[in-house]
């Protein structure tokens, strides 16, 4: 794993310093807070952040993208902390191709992963995000991440997500089981106060795990799935 992580790393490290060396008005640049909330149930209280940034052009984009939950209860818990850098190169019109690493670091044992997946636009306008992960340990997943973003006025819109994780293998250090799928639901209504740069929004946001990954959640006597009610705001820079 540590070969495929070099390796990618010295892809994506020429092409950054090729970046640098270009001309200031040839480079894009963003930063947004797709999720910055907190998160309420019968049973928890969490504060989740979803960040993504991303510096280049549009042959080749620097893409970093870090999540995280932060869980308020007796033992103040992060329970998920993910960071994922990826180089990006354009193979379509509305569709990129990615590879890079990712490193988590939660409240636990830290993982690594060699990542390669795409990004884009499918039909309808959806965004959609599919990534395949083989872990320091060779332990393969796969993950969907689809949302919609609906305009309901100028300033009021209406953003339904869902999020799949697929694991091929087990990982029970960390509670995953091989086949025993998490899915994440989700629905925001947000109003653009400053534009679109400042956008908080109200909604519900639902988790559940199956199979041998739910297994494992009931042992350590966690619920294995969970409704909340989420306040928060949107980002962009």
């Amino acid at each position: 794993m540590r070969k495929i992580i070099l390796t990618l790393a010295g892809g994506i490290l020429p092409a950054l310093f090729t970046l640098t060396g270009a001309k200031a008005e040839q480079l894009i640049w963003g930063v947004q807070a797709e999720q910055f909330e907190y998160r309420i149930s019968n049973d928890a209280e969490v504060a989740a952040w979803d960040v993504d940034g991303m510096i280049g052009s549009d042959e080749f984009k620097l893409r970093y993208t870090g999540e995280g939950e932060y869980v308020d209860d007796r033992e103040d818990t992060l329970e998920v902390f993910e960071n994922k850098l990826v180089g990006q190169v354009p193979i379509s019109d509305f569709f990129d191709a990615k590879a890079g690493i990712r490193l988590d670091a939660p409240d636990g044992p830290d993982r690594w992963y060699g990542v390669v997946g795409l990004q884009g636009l499918a039909q309808q306008w959806f965004e959609v995000d599919l990534d395949l992960f083989v872990s320091e340990k060779a332990d393969t997943s796969l993950r969907l991440d689809a949302e919609y973003e609906g305009l309901l006025t100028n300033y009021l819109t209406l953003t339904p997500s869902i999020e799949v994780d697929l694991p091929f293998s087990d990982d029970e250090e960390v509670g995953i089981g091989a086949f025993g799928p998490k899915l994440e639901v989700g629905a925001r209504l947000s109003y653009d106060l400053v534009d679109r740069t400042v956008s908080p929004y109200i909604g519900v946001h639902y988790e559940r795990v199956f199979g041998k990954t739910a297994d494992f959640k009931t042992e350590e006597g966690e619920e294995k799935d969970e409704l909340y009610f989420v306040i928060g705001s949107r980002f962009l820079f």
